[in-house]
């Protein structure tokens, strides 16, 4: 398939969410009402609750939505859509007259919203998300890369995202008229709070954690799953709980690409209990906080890990490993007396599995000719010695630190992260969320993946193939 010298149309978009099976199967999470109950049936298919929502994400507001779908040609290529799409199933189909917002927000807040159902909706995403990620080649358990050097088809990567509210104000602000006293209490988003960005800055918002997929060819983007963090300083803690949901599904995850929200216990986890690789950076030592961050110069950590010995052409001899960035190199001191670092060069990572099925990580490096230029090996996951010493080891020594080769490639896709985010903060009305409360902007997100997972499928429908084919 030739590339894309244009973008995507609204028209487009919508013909990709029709042809995605995920809409569909989303919709049939929703029960059905109970006829003994009485109540008039339903105008429109519980799918075009979905389909409204999702389109929101397009079209940039409920109103535009509506406005839209109004339009005698795309209510008529809509309903043509639908009947292509389920050829078999007329009680699907759609009735002459366009469907109204208030349609939608009904079924949104009776029924998709509804802490159950949304639960669910959001567990068969994931499960439809990653089946359609590993349609496309992405995953795979018989794809290319190592665990010392990882392909960018089999990682996962993730970041934070802090929606702005629909409201400017905050729990406890009043504004009074200067003419009669009167006191007025602004509405609010009760489910915001203050959330640390990677810059430092506290931004007010309801935040979440996104994770997707992808290969290097362009619209080949997969988002697999979306969570709301709770409370402030909860993102790692959330990222972390989904990656363990997710991994019974990706069996050919080969690691995360996140950033340096993830500390040591992440890190640990992710090893030992997942068996995955983390690319990350290492949180540094920064200069005065009196500074903005961005003028702030890195200082890299420098710690002791361990001493070993090694076999030397002189014989046996100790030398002190030193982690720098989590990177492990030698102390040396020049003839100066100054004292510098000597990195290691990484030759091979791998990993064993123990009786409780739990995973040990060490690295391989190439020794210094001076040294006999033999291999030493370093442990990677900390355990009981490394506590003992209160020497937290998953936090300062990386499986691949920056400055390793395969670290620049892998940790590339943390562009990606920021992509999405931006993208998202495009599809919002003034930046700000299309809804009130946490539960419906997580279902806001989860139609919005399902929008950036249906143009995925669209595009390789067209012709694209999977990354490593032949």
């Amino acid at each position: 398939m030739a590339p894309r010298s244009v973008g995507f149309s609204a028209l487009e978009r919508l013909e990709a969410l029709v042809a995605n099976d995920a809409l569909f199967k989303l919709a049939e999470v929703v029960p059905e009402p109970e006829p003994s109950r009485g109540g008039r049936p339903r105008d429109y298919p519980v799918y075009m609750w979905l389909l409204f929502d999702a389109l929101l994400s397009v079209y940039g507001s409920g109103r535009r939505v509506e406005a839209e779908l109004g339009h005698a040609v795309v209510w008529g290529q809509l309903r043509s859509l639908i009947r292509r799409a389920l050829p078999n199933r007329p009680d699907m189909w759609l009735p002459d007259r366009p469907m109204r917002r208030h349609h939608y927000l009904y079924g949104r807040t009776r029924y998709l919203t509804a802490p159950v159902i949304l639960e669910q909706i959001a567990e068969l995403h994931r499960e439809l998300a990653t089946e359609q990620a590993q349609e496309c080649g992405l995953l795979d358990p018989d794809g290319p890369g190592s665990w010392t050097h990882p392909d960018l088809s089999r990682m996962l990567y993730a970041d934070g995202k802090v929606v702005t509210p629909l409201f400017r104000a905050k729990p406890g602000d009043k504004r009074i008229d200067k003419t009669t006293g009167e006191v007025h209490y602004p509405r609010v988003e009760t489910d915001a709070g203050f959330h640390v960005e990677g810059t430092g800055e506290m931004v007010w918002g309801t935040k979440f954690v996104i994770i997707a997929a992808r290969h290097p060819e362009p619209h080949s983007r997969f988002i697999l799953d979306v969570a709301c963090v709770e409370n402030s300083g909860a993102e790692a803690a959330t990222a972390l709980d989904r990656f363990v949901g997710l991994a019974p599904l990706v069996p050919g995850a080969q690691g995360v690409v996140y950033d340096t929200a993830f500390r040591g216990v992440h890190h640990q986890r992710l090893m030992r209990d997942l068996g995955w690789l983390s690319v990350n950076r290492v949180t540094a030592n920064v200069g005065s906080r009196k500074r903005p961050a961005k003028d702030r110069k890195r200082v890299e950590k420098t710690v002791f890990v361990e001493t070993k010995t090694i076999r030397t052409p002189d014989g046996l001899q100790q030398v002190r490993l030193i982690s720098q960035g989590g990177r492990i190199g030698l102390g040396e001191v020049t003839e100066s007396g100054k004292p510098v670092f000597v990195p290691l060069d990484r030759i091979r990572t791998h990993r064993n599995t123990d009786k409780r099925r739990t995973y040990r990580w060490y690295n391989d490096y190439r020794l210094p000719e001076y040294l006999g230029g033999g291999v030493v090996t370093v442990r990677l996951h900390a355990n009981a010695e490394d506590a003992k010493r209160k020497f937290n080891r998953a936090e300062n020594v990386r499986q691949i630190p920056p400055g390793d080769p395969d670290f620049e490639v892998l940790y590339r896709r943390r562009n990606d992260a920021e992509s999405i985010n931006r993208h998202l903060d495009d599809t919002l009305w003034l930046r700000r969320a299309h809804s009130v409360g946490n539960r419906r902007q997580l279902l806001n997100l989860i139609t919005y993946a399902l929008g950036v997972n249906a143009l995925s499928m669209h595009v390789r429908r067209q012709g694209l193939s999977p990354p490593h084919a032949a």
